[in-house]
């Protein structure tokens, strides 16, 4: 096979990996994709090794952030090549033959430890776990969140290749070394129940592909009034969760709509939970959840800690305008909050249940695990993910939110509330399973009675450094092999 055409075999293993994220959903083929590559970097020097990687790491994140287009066109004809780098990078410090395979799982999971990061705060987009959120793997997240499960998802995709490669041993090796991690997701802890509430999602509906700068808020907010005006007052809700920044205002409370969210609050008999953006001054913008009581009083809020790079600020704006960069499209920078990841939710109006504590994760967070995770550690017993995905059309974007929704479920042992404007509004339970979906544009509520539950998971407790720390020993130990495998090498050696 000449170089052209191995190259195109490495691009077609990148997109076998894009394909198993969503919206397509066939996550079988990140296991091939991954299986794929590993033959094509068997044997070879760094440099072809560095070319490949960088080829099927291009073939994975294209597709897979093809949303970031309508943020930003620049951003997404650099996150390509970016993020292809790290992969490149990661495969070239593998082993060429013994040990390669061990250094291949961890060298995969090291770029999506760094992306968590960097650049901009992170931007962890289009990852290994976001592909098998809908898999068997999935409830390997207990363990250690989105890199557990990427390790997981590489750790199968070398098995195969072990088998394809007709090495038996070490394919059985591979396969029960799977099989213990995937069956320690299953019987892992994951929290306990202490009640129950009854909660109610707005989706207001309203076309897809709109940008905040182009359209009237006051029809935004009015969406989301009508929809929550067909939810009943019957005394049943004790919650209400609108989504992600549908009022957009100069001050929330000395606005009308605070009235207006106040008379459905004391209609329906419950607090209303609502997305905000508010001016901070100096062209600078607050994104936060703010609860509204039957009274009009606003008894907790959360100001959105992680910002969307390009979407809610601009980075390097004085170097970018310089250049001639649209800028424009990003007039105000949003300030990032500083507080714990919860809200608290009192009683709804004569009910005799307690007031609960809801952990908040605002749309772009629900990427990051640290987010919930310090929501769950501040004692959230439900999570909401508030999220405003109008301003993308299709459903790349969507789908792969909720399937970061499903992860954190999992990742956290709570039951998770997405909601959004134009959809996808859902429920999502703690074993990620997602239930009663919306469809886009459309006009909907959803409303559920969900379990309040505490405790921990494994993923909770110990956050990412564990599993980041357990790939770079991998890699190591990768080294390791293939180094003892140099000083005492025989004919017929295998190469695993």
């Amino acid at each position: 096979m000449d170089r052209l055409a191995r190259h195109g075999a490495a691009l077609g293993a990148g997109a076998l990996v894009a394909a198993a994220l969503p919206p397509w959903g066939w996550w079988p083929l990140a296991f091939v994709g991954i299986a794929v590559l590993d033959a094509l970097v068997a044997d070879q020097p760094w440099r072809a090794r560095f070319a490949r990687g960088w080829v099927f790491g291009l073939g994975w994140i294209a597709p897979g952030t093809g949303w970031m287009w309508f943020l930003t066109a620049p951003g997404y004809l650099v996150v390509g090549p970016l993020f292809a780098t790290m992969i490149g990078l990661a495969v070239a410090a593998v082993p060429a033959r013994r040990g390669r395979r061990l250094a291949l799982v961890g060298a995969l999971v090291l770029p999506e430890a760094m992306r968590l990061r960097w650049p901009f705060g992170g931007v962890p987009l289009a990852t290994l776990a976001t592909g098998q959120a809908a898999g068997p793997l999935a409830p390997v997240a207990r363990l250690g969140g989105v890199l557990a499960l990427g390790m997981a998802t590489a750790l199968v995709g070398v098995g195969l290749a072990a088998a394809w490669r007709r090495t038996p041993r070490s394919a059985a090796a591979w396969a029960a070394a799977a099989l213990v991690v995937v069956s320690a997701g299953y019987v892992a802890p994951h929290g306990r129940s202490v009640g129950t509430r009854t909660l109610a999602l707005v989706q207001g509906g309203g076309p897809q592909g709109t940008r905040a700068v182009s359209s009237d808020p006051t029809v935004v907010v009015d969406r989301h009034l009508f929809a929550t005006a067909g939810l009943p007052a019957d005394g049943t809700i004790d919650a209400v969760v609108w989504p992600e920044n549908v009022i957009d205002v100069v001050s929330f409370a000395d606005s009308d709509v605070r009235d207006a969210v106040a008379d459905e609050a004391r209609r329906i008999g419950a607090p209303l939970v609502v997305g905000v953006t508010e001016e901070a001054g100096d062209d600078r913008f607050v994104n936060a959840q703010v609860v509204v009581t039957a009274d009009s009083s606003l008894p907790s809020r959360y100001e959105k800690v992680r910002r969307v790079p390009f979407g809610e600020y601009m980075p390097l704006r004085g170097f970018l305008k310089a250049l001639g960069a649209p800028t424009d499209l990003v007039p105000r920078d949003a300030v990032a909050g500083r507080g714990p990841a919860v809200v608290d939710v009192p009683a709804a109006d004569g009910g005799a249940r307690a007031p609960f504590r809801a952990a908040v994760v605002i749309s772009w967070e629900v990427f990051f695990g640290d987010r919930a995770r310090d929501g769950v550690r501040h004692g959230g017993e439900v999570l909401l993910n508030p999220t405003n995905g109008s301003s993308y059309t299709g459903t790349v974007l969507q789908t792969q939110q909720i399937a970061m929704s499903r992860l954190r479920a999992l990742e956290t042992g709570r039951w998770v509330g997405q909601v959004s404007p134009t959809g996808f509004t859902a429920f999502v339970s703690p074993d990620g399973r997602v239930l009663d979906r919306t469809a886009q544009v459309e006009g909907a509520t959803r409303t559920a009675t969900v379990e309040l539950r505490r405790g921990h998971t494994l993923a909770t407790r110990l956050g990412d450094v564990p599993p980041a720390a357990l790939a770079a020993v991998l890699v190591a130990v990768g080294w390791m092999r293939a180094r003892r495998a140099r000083r005492a090498r025989s004919p017929g050696e295998p190469t695993d």
